[in-house]
């Protein structure tokens, strides 16, 4: 018997008539009759008496109309402790994020999730996937957005869509900037900035090949944001992925695509087996739901 069947039937009783409680319940009254139909079979009994201008209830419509009251008195009672346990939760949900394109998707599940829990806030805390990964295994970051390659053996995760292209950063003066892309050749004998990350250098060696023995590597760096005033003061090139510079003054550097292309994938990742808060929780089952969970 189902919950929603029971308030017809209730609505029915009040207003005593079939007609008028269609119209109540915004239905048609051929579906009103069915339903109540379908509710005496299942039930083996009758439980109303129709008549011309109302109808009644049997002794056994009686008896349902007050069990009916009751059962639908704790579902409401229910609903409202489950939503008052929601409007309850509350914390602080620490984020670490590397500067890519992928963290556009971050303010509206930031968005959402406030909307449904405004007592929760975040914490953003802005570096590398080594970084924010070392962090996650101290307990220190709740979920870590990360650009890949990275080892994720210990984490669930949901991997992103969105494609994280690789481009060189320059001065729009360079001659360099006239060109569409720039090839590994023509980055092979100008000054190179470089992420600090192992990983990465390991994709950008396999990307430049034989010229990667001999760059002429300036600098590494960590993030884009100091990097790129070394550019803007023409000390080097810098490789970085073009989501680190989305609002990046085009009349103090810019960036060209790599040819052939290098591009990468992010992982929205957080630790297996961390017990995590209340809101954390609430907030890795918004990811999950709204962004789908893939396994690599």
């Amino acid at each position: 018997m189902e919950i929603r069947v029971l308030r017809y039937f209730l609505t029915v009783v009040r207003e005593e008539s079939i007609t008028k409680a269609a119209e109540v319940l915004h239905i048609t009254q051929p579906t009103l009759s069915r339903q109540l139909s379908q509710m005496e079979e299942e039930v083996g009994v009758k439980l109303f008496n129709r008549g011309t201008r109302k109808i009644a209830l049997t002794n056994e419509g009686i008896l349902l109309r007050r069990r009916a009251e009751e059962i639908l008195q704790l579902v409401d009672k229910t609903e409202k402790e489950l939503m008052e346990q929601e409007e309850q939760i509350e914390g602080k949900i620490t984020i670490g994020c590397g500067e890519i394109a992928s963290v556009q998707l971050l303010p509206e599940l930031f968005k959402s999730f406030h909307n449904k829990y405004p007592r929760v806030t975040f914490d953003i805390f802005t570096a590398t996937a080594d970084v924010v990964k070392e962090q996650m295994d101290k307990g220190l970051i709740d979920i870590g957005l990360l650009l890949e390659p990275i080892d994720i053996e210990k984490y669930d995760f949901v991997r992103l869509q969105m494609k994280e292209k690789w481009v060189v950063v320059m001065r729009p003066d360079d001659p360099m900037a006239h060109k569409e892309s720039v090839t590994a050749k023509d980055l092979s004998e100008v000054p190179l900035i470089l992420p600090r990350r192992l990983k990465i250098q390991s994709e950008l060696a396999s990307w430049f090949g034989n010229y990667f023995e001999n760059l002429n590597v300036l600098f590494t760096s960590n993030l884009s944001t100091n990097a790129s005033i070394m550019v803007n003061q023409g000390l080097a090139y810098s490789l970085i992925v073009e989501g680190a510079m989305p609002f990046c003054d085009k009349s103090k550097i810019v960036c060209r695509p790599l040819s052939p292309e290098l591009s990468a994938t992010s992982v929205l990742a957080w630790k297996r087996g961390q017990p995590f808060s209340p809101a954390t929780t609430k907030f890795i089952e918004q990811i999950q739901c709204l962004l789908g969970m893939a396994k690599a």
